[in-house]
């Protein structure tokens, strides 16, 4: 295929960003959208030229590092994958493929399409976890009765893998499903009450320091989330929030 790729490029924080047209051929249709971000820095470094920087890890659709902003959708026009999961295929031959970092004032771009999502890391150490000392004190998995349904809905929460399409897909940049399934997974599982009150007001109040915006409602970050995050996570974390607030 014969592809004209339209790619945000940014030199760092402080300067002006645009958007650079790059043509690029022979693209395979098996190739993951990586690998040809891959073929084209191959290209551009053999002419001399600044490669496109761009985040990526795993490769496996586990880490949540390549998040890309492409044809105005997080991750790309497939559903319930991440940026290294999507193959060519899904484009035609001499297609204009427009390529973006995630755009949020809480994930300010460090370069071309590198963007700082550290303040999800905060709010995580805000209250995403729980401090129990299981050191020595190793405990049987089945030895606390939980409810399956309970037990099911904590762990499809637990499937979030941080890597911010909820906040890129929201008009508002919010973060309320990251911020929901990471509360979700610790209410609904018994080791998680004990510090449930100081945990959700902790990480919503990190959220908005952090400067997202607020829920609008409209479902966008359910449908663009490559886990598939329910909306119903959400719902339960505005319960918990409004009982610890009640308490306080």
């Amino acid at each position: 295929m014969k592809l004209t790729l339209k790619i945000w490029r940014q030199k760092n924080a402080k300067e002006t960003g645009k958007i650079v047209d790059y043509p690029i051929d022979g693209v395979e249709p098996d190739m993951s959208f990586l690998e040809m971000l891959d073929v084209l820095n191959e290209q551009l470094i053999n002419k001399g030229e600044d490669p496109v920087a761009f985040d990526h890890d795993c490769r496996e659709g586990i880490c949540g590092m390549c998040s890309l902003y492409i044809n105005g959708e997080a991750h790309g026009p497939d559903r319930a994958i991440t940026t290294c999961q999507l193959h060519m295929r899904m484009f035609k031959d001499g297609d204009t493929i427009f390529i973006e970092p995630f755009r949020a004032k809480a994930f300010p771009v460090i370069k071309d399409l590198v963007v700082d999502r550290s303040s999800f890391d905060r709010i995580q150490h805000a209250g995403g976890f729980i401090s129990v000392n299981t050191s020595g004190n190793t405990i049987d998995a089945n030895t606390i009765p939980i409810n399956k349904k309970n037990a099911d809905d904590a762990f499809d929460a637990a499937t979030c893998i941080g890597c911010g399409a909820c906040v890129a897909s929201c008009k508002n940049a919010s973060a309320m499903l990251f911020v929901a399934a990471k509360v979700s997974q610790f209410a609904l599982l018994p080791q998680g009450r004990i510090e449930a009150t100081e945990r959700v007001l902790n990480m919503v109040n990190q959220m908005d320091h952090e400067g997202f915006g607020n829920c609008t409602n409209t479902g966008a970050c359910e449908v663009e989330c490559p886990k598939g995050i329910s909306l119903e996570n959400i719902a339960r974390m505005n319960r918990e929030y409004l009982s610890a607030s009640l308490k306080g």
